[in-house]
C-alpha cells in the first residue's frame, strides 16, 4: 500500500523528468533550424544576453544577410545615424547583427565566436575596439559571468586541439568564476591550460552537456527576444531623408546633435547628462589623472579574438573610437597615453596582417561626434559609415594573417615603450 502511494506521488515526477531528459538529449531537434525573418530582425538589434549566449538565431541570421558587429555598450546608443538605422533606411545589402552590450569585452567575444565560427569563415565582420576595455584588471569577472555561455564553452572544448590559443583561453576562463562553476568542465579546462587533452570521461561529459544545451537553444532561443530596439530603429529612421547624401546627412547630424546637447558644455546628450553626470560633475574634475590603457590582460584576450578571426579567414574592419575631447581634458585623462594606446593596438593589428582599420581616435573634438563621454553619436556614426559601407558592400582581398604568439605573453600586456613621432618600438 505504501509503495503504491509512493509510486502515485513520485511516479509522475520521475516520468516527467525522464521525458524531459529524452527530449533534451534527442538529436531530432537539430533539424528544427527555421527562424523567421521577424525573429532575426528583432534579435539583430536586441542586445539581449540570451541572444549573445545562444547560437541558433545568430547562425541563421548570419547565413542570411546579417553581419556580426562585435562591441559593447556603444551599440545601445541608437540615433538616426546608428549603423543599424542607416542600413535599414537605405536598404543596404547587409544588416548589422549587434553582438555585445555593457561590460562585454574580448574574452566574452572569443567565446561568442565559437557559436558562429562557420558563419565567420571567409566572410566579413566589424569589430569595435573600446580603449576603456584595456584597464589594468581587464574584463570584469562579474560582467563576464553575466554573459557566460556554457553552450559556447562546450562547443569550444569539443573543437580545441591544444594550440596556444586553446591553452590561453582555458587559462583565462579559469581565472573567471564561471570557469569553475562546473567542476568537471573546470577539470577539463585545467588539463587544456596545461597542454594536456581532457580525459575520456571529461570528453564524454562535455559531449553530454553540449547536446542538452544545444537542444535547449533550439527549443527556446527564438521565443525570448525583445523587439524594443527594432521599433526604435524604425522610429529613428523616419528622421532621415529618402536619399543618402553625405553632406546633407552631416548637416542634419550637426543639427540634431545641437538640439540634444543643450544642457551642458561638453557636447553630451541631455538625457545622459541629466541622469548620469549632472549631480556628480563637480567632483569628477581630474578624476582620470594617471589612468592608463597601456598595461592590461585585455591585450592577451584581444589576441584570442584575432587568432580566431585568422583561423576563420574572416575579413574584419576594426574601429578605434575617440574619447570626448572636452570631457577627457576636464577629467585629466592623458592625451599622450591615448595616442600611445592607439599606436600599441594598431601595432598588434597591423604586424599580424589586420590592416582594415578605421582609426577615429583623433576625432573626439569634432562637434557632435560623440553622444556622451566615450560613445560615438550623430557625426561619429556617420563618419564611421564611410568606412563600414564600402567595406561590407565591395570586394575585399583575401587577408594574409600571421599570428604572433608573443602577443599572448605578459610582457606584451605590460609593454608601454613608444615614440610619439615614429610609432611603436621595443627594447
Amino acid at each position: 500500500m505504501i509503495k503504491k502511494r509512493l509510486f502515485q506521488i513520485f511516479g509522475p515526477i520521475f516520468a516527467a523528468a525522464l521525458l524531459m531528459l529524452v527530449v533534451f538529449l534527442s538529436p531530432l531537434w537539430a533539424r528544427f533550424n527555421d527562424v523567421s525573418s521577424e525573429v532575426q530582425n528583432n534579435a539583430a538589434s536586441s542586445l539581449s544576453p540570451l541572444v549573445l549566449k545562444g547560437g541558433l538565431v545568430k547562425r541563421v541570421a548570419m547565413d542570411d544577410h546579417y553581419v556580426g558587429f562585435f562591441g559593447s555598450s556603444e551599440w545601445s546608443r541608437f540615433d538616426p545615424f546608428h549603423p543599424s538605422v542607416l542600413a535599414a533606411k537605405y536598404h543596404r545589402s547587409y544588416r548589422p547583427f549587434l553582438l555585445g552590450a555593457r561590460g562585454s569585452q574580448s574574452l566574452t567575444h572569443f567565446f561568442v565566436m565559437q557559436s558562429v565560427n562557420a558563419q565567420l569563415k571567409n566572410r566579413k565582420a566589424v569589430f569595435f575596439i573600446s580603449p576603456q576595455w584595456f584597464t589594468p584588471k581587464g574584463e570584469d569577472p562579474n560582467a563576464f559571468s553575466f554573459y557566460y555561455s556554457p553552450l559556447q564553452t562546450t562547443t569550444w572544448i569539443e573543437s580545441e586541439t591544444g594550440t596556444k590559443m586553446d591553452r590561453y583561453a582555458a587559462y583565462r576562463l579559469l581565472q573567471m568564476p564561471s570557469g569553475s562553476s562546473d567542476k568537471v568542465i573546470a577539470a577539463a579546462l585545467a588539463r587544456i591550460a596545461a597542454g594536456l587533452q581532457p580525459t575520456a570521461f571529461q570528453r564524454a561529459y562535455v559531449g553530454f552537456r553540449h547536446r542538452i544545451l544545444t537542444n535547449e537553444d533550439q527549443i527556446y532561443a527564438r521565443f525570448r527576444i525583445p523587439s524594443t530596439n527594432a521599433a526604435k530603429i524604425r522610429r529613428e529612421a523616419r528622421q532621415l531623408p529618402r536619399r543618402y547624401q553625405y553632406d546633407n546627412l552631416n548637416r542634419l547630424a550637426g543639427k540634431i546633435g545641437q538640439q540634444q546637447t543643450t544642457s551642458n558644455s561638453f557636447g553630451i546628450n541631455n538625457q545622459f547628462w541629466n541622469k548620469r553626470l549632472k549631480k556628480h560633475v563637480a567632483r569628477l574634475g581630474n578624476f582620470q589623472q594617471g589612468q592608463s590603457y597601456l598595461k592590461s590582460p585585455e591585450y592577451g584576450d584581444f589576441e584570442l579574438v584575432l587568432n580566431q578571426f585568422a583561423r576563420d579567414h574572416t575579413k574584419v574592419l576594426f574601429i578605434i573610437p575617440p574619447v570626448n575631447q572636452k570631457w577627457q581634458r576636464y577629467t585629466g585623462l592623458s592625451a599622450r597615453m591615448l595616442r600611445q594606446f592607439d599606436q600599441k593596438i594598431q601595432y598588434q593589428l597591423r604586424s599580424q596582417g589586420f590592416n582594415h582599420i578605421d582609426d577615429l581616435s583623433q576625432d573626439g573634438g569634432i562637434p557632435y561626434f560623440m553622444s556622451d563621454t566615450i560613445h560615438p553619436g550623430w557625426r561619429g556614426w556617420l563618419k564611421m559609415d564611410r568606412a563600414i559601407k564600402p567595406f561590407l558592400t565591395k570586394s575585399v582581398k583575401k587577408p594574409h594573417y600571421h599570428i604572433d604568439q608573443r602577443f599572448y605573453a605578459r610582457e606584451w600586456d605590460n609593454e608601454q615603450l613608444f615614440n610619439d613621432d615614429d610609432g611603436y618600438y621595443s627594447r
